[in-house]
């Protein structure tokens, strides 16, 4: 029987292994979703690309890029992942999902794999399809994203504003396999003694989201 999800991306699973691998989370161990989320990565890159060029022809490079690394945040395709039902179709393992971080990520993940399963069975086209429905109310504000300075960004200019030095980011940890590593960071302002954590896929994305997490701690979201 088809999951909820796929009549929102306009594509129904023939291969029904297929589609539950892509929801198999790797704490149910092999064969689990990260090759299809590794395909699917790229193929929403893409297709995002595609559609933000296409639509967007007075947009330069610059603005095409923010948008595009707007519109593929793993926290929006965690919330499209939960929009579409993606959640309760899930499969992990006991615990896997046990804080806000994890959760994100395993859906965010997930979401990924099913498009890069879509691409394996039907065709990047039919792969370019599902993203089209999956972004349909998404697309017109993609503008107002490319245009907002990201955290990190917004978190020195406040600082620089008041007269404070930049914050320091500090590497806490960084686990899982090198091809999937998680790494939390530490963003400090001792001036102000504020510290708060931050967790992503990448350095980049961690210390963004340290910075994310201060701005909305002192009011500044």
């Amino acid at each position: 029987m088809p999951e909820p999800f796929e009549s929102y991306l306009d594509h129904v699973f023939q291969d029904r292994a297929l589609c539950e691998q892509a929801l198999t989370h790797r704490s149910l161990g092999i064969p689990h979703n990260e090759r299809l989320e590794f395909l699917g990565d790229a193929v929403l890159g893409w297709a995002v690309a595609e559609g933000l060029y296409r639509r967007f022809g007075e947009w330069d490079e610059g603005r095409l890029t923010r948008a595009r690394a707007a519109l593929v945040s793993q926290s929006v395709l965690a919330e499209l992942a939960t929009e579409i039902g993606l959640e309760g179709a899930l499969r992990v393992g006991a615990g896997a999902l046990s804080g806000p971080a994890a959760r994100q990520r395993a859906l965010a993940s997930a979401l990924e794999a099913v498009i890069g399963a879509i691409a394996c069975e039907a065709g990047p086209e039919a792969a370019r399809v599902a993203v089209e429905q999956l972004l349909a109310h998404r697309w017109s504000a993609a503008g107002r994203q490319a245009d907002r300075k990201d955290p990190k960004t917004r978190l020195q200019e406040l600082l620089q504003g008041s007269g404070l030095p930049p914050p320091g980011y500090v590497l806490q940890s960084a686990t899982g396999p090198g091809h999937h590593r998680l790494f939390t960071v530490r963003c400090e302002v001792p001036a102000r003694e504020l510290a708060e954590q931050g967790q992503g896929s990448s350095m980049r994305l961690a210390e963004q989201a340290a910075a994310a997490a201060l701005l909305a701690r002192i009011g500044h979201d």
